[in-house]
């Protein structure tokens, strides 16, 4: 594996059946010659449990990397009981199923508290997240908590929201996740970007890198490839060699362009 991976974003890979889709993730990775792929283990918009994968084994004995990202639905931080109880749960089970493929990391987003809510309350529910499941030995493998693009009430949005997680939730661990398109969205600057969160976190674990359809500060997710977006290139290629750590692209295109982005970063990065 390289020492710095860069990988593609590819969906979960399997059919309904749970049968390999057209060889599946490391099929994709080999198509466009990527170090690496992140997956979904079940439905990103569901509260399915995963099940095990066909390719389970082919998966940790490769050499390509691998990061599960966590179900969008997922939010251990709100005060409704429907929604965390069962987030919390799942986040269990997907981490236990990420770690029987050899994934590297969890991708899991910081969610958010509801609008009457005070944002400590969202907070100190993360820390009784990881709290209660160091009791039983702690996550099967490491959660990488992602900033997010937009919302008030969110845990991870801002800077200042994230030094107040990170005061509850470092002590445990936890990992971090940084998104170009959703800090451009929420308007930090990307020239500072990585020092700023290791000024708080002490760390940057994966770089999401996409570029944004939208202008800076628009709170709105929506990605672009790497060289078609609001965003410079040469500013999204300063942020993975800032940060120095591996790379996933999340940018819409098919394997021949994604084949092209990688390219361009490692040469770029070289």
């Amino acid at each position: 594996m390289a020492a710095h991976p860069i990988g593609v974003h590819v969906g979960p890979g399997l059919t309904e059946d749970n049968e390999l889709d057209a060889g599946g993730p490391l099929a994709r990775a080999a198509e466009m010659d990527a170090d690496g792929v992140q997956v979904f283990l079940a439905d990103p918009q569901g509260w399915t449990a995963p099940r095990p994968r066909p390719d389970a084994e082919a998966l940790q004995a490769g050499d390509v990397m691998v990061v599960v990202h966590a179900p969008y639905v997922l939010n251990v931080a709100t005060t409704n009981n429907r929604i965390r109880i069962p987030s919390r749960k799942l986040l269990d089970k997907h981490a236990q199923a990420a770690a029987a493929i050899g994934a590297r990391g969890m991708v899991v987003h910081g969610g958010h508290v509801l609008a009457k809510d005070d944002p400590a309350a969202g907070v100190d529910n993360w820390r009784k997240t990881f709290a209660r499941q160091a009791e039983s030995g702690g996550f099967a493998v490491p959660l990488l908590i992602e900033n997010t693009a937009g919302g008030g009430n969110a845990m991870a949005r801002d800077l200042e929201a994230i030094a107040r997680l990170w005061e509850v939730v470092g002590e445990f661990g936890a990992g971090f996740v940084l998104d170009t398109c959703h800090a451009w969205a929420a308007g930090w600057d990307l020239g500072t970007a990585v020092d700023d969160v290791r000024a708080i976190t002490g760390r940057v674990d994966l770089v999401h890198l996409n570029n944004s359809r939208d202008p800076a500060g628009s709170s709105r997710d929506r990605h672009a490839p790497l060289g078609d977006g609001e965003i410079p290139t040469e500013l999204l290629v300063e942020v993975a060699r800032a940060a120095d750590c591996p790379v996933v692209l999340e940018t819409p295109g098919d394997a021949a362009s994604h084949a092209a982005e990688i390219e361009l970063l490692r040469s770029a990065l070289t």
